[in-house]
């Protein structure tokens, strides 16, 4: 169980560390600032409904955001 656990936190890293690394920041940082930090959010804890819900917009709406900012969404 604790392999399976450790697996899951690596594998939660390493997409972490992709959404950072692939991001467009320039674009990110010209966000409103709800919407980039839902944004950052996003990149950091991987929680799309909850960075959509904090961001204020339809679901539709923060994924085009996300992908204009290049962040990796699976």
């Amino acid at each position: 169980m604790e392999d399976k656990l450790r697996e899951l936190e690596e594998r939660e890293r390493e997409a972490r560390e992709i959404r950072r690394r692939e991001a467009d920041w320039a674009y990110i940082n010209s966000l409103p600032p709800r919407v980039k930090s839902a944004v950052i959010l996003f990149i950091e804890r991987g929680d799309l409904r909850l960075a959509q819900r904090l961001s204020g917009l339809d679901l539709e709406d923060f994924i085009e955001h996300l992908r204009r900012a290049r962040v990796w969404v699976w």
